[in-house]
């Protein structure tokens, strides 16, 4: 019995030690800003009228982060259009609308900022995840030296070994700048760390963002 007892506290604590990490893990921020500025002159116009660019050429990329990031400052009151409204992807050439007819349709349109988000970088992390047992010597448990007692305690845990696995780490600016001047007014740089989709990287991408701006004074 007290082998037994030793034995259960033994995979126990470990089972502990494992949720907790797994806990820890799921929990981190997949999305989450790492760094931002702010123009000293940036508090002294309040914007009111936002147009929203993803600089990508991938169509469903560019509507989904445009989409999301509209929903969030139209939350807050601000009226915001996207890009691809004003300038549909066959209106457009590879690299993008001639940007001197982008700022004369969002000067006679009464914008008064505009926003870009773009990629500007990625990178792949190779990490381990452990499988659901550890290894440690236990001769000092009887049934470590006989087959059965060894056979029925590991079995189970050797054939679910840790592993190899590629996450995705992709680093994003985004810029607001004031359509009369052109300055930058405002920077904020993101990092996303393996999203599980577009949808939701960039649904929380934009949830940030707005928050952030909210809180450095950019927008109300």
């Amino acid at each position: 019995m007290k082998t037994l007892g030793k034995r259960f506290i033994h995979k126990a604590s470990y089972l502990l030690l494992t949720t907790l990490v797994l806990i820890l893990w799921t929990c981190t921020p997949t999305t989450r800003i790492t760094g931002t500025w702010k123009s000293p002159e940036a508090t002294s116009k309040p914007f009111n009228k936002i147009v929203v660019a993803a600089l990508t050429d991938n169509v469903r990329a560019r509507e989904t982060v445009e989409a999301d990031m509209q929903a969030q400052f139209q939350a807050r009151g601000l009226a915001v259009t996207k890009s691809i409204d004003l300038f549909p992807p066959n209106a457009a050439s590879k690299n993008g609308p001639d940007v001197d007819l982008l700022l004369d349709r969002l000067k006679d349109d009464g914008y008064d900022g505009i926003m870009t988000i773009a990629l500007i970088d990625e990178k792949t992390e190779t990490r381990y995840v452990p499988g659901t047992q550890g290894y440690a010597p236990m001769t000092r448990f009887g049934w470590y030296g006989r087959f059965r007692g060894y056979y029925s305690y590991w079995y189970p845990t050797l054939y679910d070994p840790g592993y190899y696995t590629e996450d995705k780490v992709y680093f994003l600016e985004t810029n607001l700048y004031d359509e009369a001047t052109e300055n930058l007014v405002w920077s904020a740089q993101s990092q996303s760390y393996s999203p599980s989709s577009l949808r939701k990287a960039s649904e929380k991408l934009a949830e940030i963002t707005v928050n952030r701006m909210s809180q450095d004074g950019i927008i109300k």
